[in-house]
């Protein structure tokens, strides 16, 4: 969550974060094992980010055939943010590895410290927080490239919920905000990162709550994936706690539902608030991940929520 400035994000988390550095060396904390499942029909290349002053995870990126999963072990009081790059390649001349969304800048399949290239969908953490809580979120501010759910287990305190974006926003994504590849819509950019507005990126004379607004774009977002930040000031839907929790990230988790066309928006898909079931013993790394999550899945539940983008 520490490069969230040209979003204008940084107001709102600079509020937060004080506090977490504050308490997160609660003695006696524990590590926390994050399972990345990829149920996409395609390959991704998951990337970590750490924030400055964090312990960092034994890998900033890897390689996640569709299907499979990897269990990886997160330092207690861990911050930072996950998210998954597609249409990666090395550049047989030059070696350089590239992605087309998500991509890190960094020519490697590790980031090594480097965040995601908007747009990209964020899983955001901050484990062993204010309280003894983890903090946690998925961000479509700096954009949107994946479905993504991130589902706590075994956990206690706090809310423990399921959150995420499990609609496919690419296809219906509004013109203006396009990133193409191949033919078609890859990824959504946010109203900021398309044209730099200080209304729509919550900056100068916008950079307060009361100031900074949602606007049709950000909308669009918020009403397919009403759980997920939809802008800098959306916290109040958008943020979530728990503690002493393991969790899941599955890319692609289905059910999930297109948004077709900017014209015609059909239904999205709306998560419950049911916490996740505790015990989950065997999830390490395996092929065939499907299977295991299915679990996980069956706790987001599809609402009907129809909606059109207003005009601004």
């Amino acid at each position: 969550m520490s490069e969230l400035g040209h979003h204008g994000r940084d107001r709102l988390l600079t509020l937060f974060f004080p506090v977490v550095v504050l308490v997160a060396s609660t003695p006696g904390a524990e590590s926390a094992t994050f399972t990345i499942v990829n149920e996409c029909s395609y390959t991704i290349w998951p990337g970590i980010l750490s924030n400055a002053g964090t312990q960092q995870p034994p890998t900033t990126g890897f390689t996640l055939q569709p299907g499979q999963s990897s269990a990886i072990p997160f330092p207690a009081s861990w911050s930072g943010r996950i998210w998954g790059r597609t249409s990666c390649a090395q550049n047989a001349t030059t070696g350089l590895f590239t992605c087309q969304t998500g991509d890190c800048g960094s020519s490697t399949v590790e980031c090594s410290g480097a965040g995601a290239v908007p747009p990209a969908t964020l899983a955001e953490f901050t484990l062993d927080g204010a309280n003894g809580l983890d903090f946690y979120d998925v961000s479509l501010v700096d954009g949107y490239n994946l479905p993504m759910l991130v589902a706590p287990q075994g956990g206690k305190g706090g809310n423990c919920s399921i959150t995420g974006c499990v609609a496919d926003l690419n296809p219906g994504c509004p013109k203006e905000l396009q990133v193409e590849g191949d033919g078609m819509s890859v990824a959504c950019k946010s109203a900021c990162e398309a044209f730099g507005d200080a209304q729509y990126c919550c900056s100068g004379s916008y950079s307060t709550p009361s100031t900074c607004k949602p606007s049709a774009y950000s909308e669009f977002f918020k009403s397919a994936c009403p759980k997920a930040y939809s802008y800098a000031y959306d916290d109040g839907t958008s943020i979530f706690t728990c503690a002493s929790a393991d969790y899941v990230i599955t890319f692609c988790p289905s059910p999930s539902t297109s948004i077709r066309a900017a014209a015609d928006y059909p239904t999205a898909a709306t998560l419950t608030d049911t916490p996740a079931a505790a015990g989950n013993d065997g999830l390490q790394v395996s092929s065939g991940g499907r299977t295991s999550t299915a679990a996980y899945v069956a706790l987001a539940a599809v609402l009907a929520v129809s909606f059109r983008i207003r005009s601004h």
